[in-house]
C-alpha cells in the first residue's frame, strides 16, 4: 500500500483530502506544519507528499528545498498561490506538481494517480520497462499487448493494436497511410489505403475520452497520422 503524507495546516482540507485517498486505497498521514511536517517526511518513508505552501514554522519552499537535499521524495504543492512566479518555484524548489487551491478533488486524485504511475515504472527493471510504452495516460504493454488507459483496459484488435504501437512507438512522426498500410497489413497487400483512415476511426472510439474535444491521434491532412506530445 503506497504511503502519503499532507502537510497541510488547514484542518478540514486536510481530513477531507485524507479520506478521499483512504477511499482511494492510500495510507495517508497528516501534520499541520512545515517543520513537524519535514520532520516526518524526513524520519519515514512515504511514496508521495502533497505539502501546502503557505505553513506556520516553514514554508512549503523551505520544506521542499530541505527534503531535496536528503530524499527524492515525489511532492504536488498544494496553494492558493496561482501567480507563474509562484508555480516556476515551486518547481525549482523541487515539487514534482503543483494545484492550486481551490481544487475539485477529481483532478487532484487524478495527479496522485499520474505520479504513482510514473514512479511504479520508473521503479520497473529495465528490460520491464523496454517493453511499456506510456503517452499521457496511456499504457502500452508488448509483453501481453494489453493497452490502459488510466485503469482500465481497452480491448483492440490485432491491427488495431499494430496501428497504436507504430504511432507510440513514433511520437511527434507522422506516419503516411501508405506507410502504415503496408506495416500492418503486409507489402504485398492490394487493400486501399482508406482502410487505415477506418481503424484509425475504430482506434479513435476505443481510446478517446467521449466527452473530450480532442483525440490522442492527430490527422495530418493530405498524408497520415501522429500522435502528438
Amino acid at each position: 500500500m503506497s504511503r502519503i503524507l499532507i502537510v497541510e495546516d488547514e484542518e478540514n482540507l486536510a481530513k477531507f483530502v485524507k479520506l478521499e485517498l483512504e477511499h482511494e486505497g492510500y495510507q495517508v498521514d497528516t501534520v499541520l506544519n512545515g517543520r513537524e511536517g519535514l520532520d516526518k517526511a524526513l524520519s519515514e518513508d512515504f511514496d508521495l507528499i502533497l505539502l501546502d505552501l503557505m505553513l506556520p514554522e516553514l514554508n512549503g519552499f523551505e520544506v521542499a528545498r530541505r527534503l531535496r537535499e536528503v530524499k527524492k521524495t515525489p511532492i504536488i504543492m498544494m496553494t492558493a498561490r496561482d501567480s507563474v512566479i509562484d508555480r516556476v518555484s515551486g518547481l525549482d524548489y523541487g515539487a514534482d506538481d503543483y494545484v492550486v487551491k481551490p481544487f475539485a478533488i477529481e483532478e487532484l486524485l487524478a495527479r496522485v494517480r499520474s505520479l504513482m504511475r510514473r514512479i511504479d515504472i520508473e521503479k520497473e527493471p529495465a528490460s520491464s520497462a523496454l517493453n511499456v510504452i506510456s503517452f499521457k495516460n496511456l499504457k502500452l504493454e508488448k509483453e501481453n499487448r494489453t493497452v490502459r488507459r488510466d485503469d482500465e483496459i481497452i480491448s483492440l484488435t490485432k491491427r488495431e493494436y499494430d496501428l497504436l504501437l507504430i504511432l507510440l512507438e513514433n511520437i511527434d512522426v507522422v506516419q503516411p497511410r501508405e506507410k502504415l498500410l503496408k506495416k500492418v497489413w503486409g507489402q504485398e497487400t492490394k487493400i486501399e489505403t482508406n482502410v487505415v483512415d477506418v481503424y484509425i476511426r475504430y482506434l479513435r472510439n476505443k481510446l478517446d475520452d467521449p466527452e473530450s474535444k480532442t483525440s490522442y491521434i492527430q490527422t495530418v491532412r493530405g498524408t497520415g497520422y501522429v500522435m502528438r506530445s
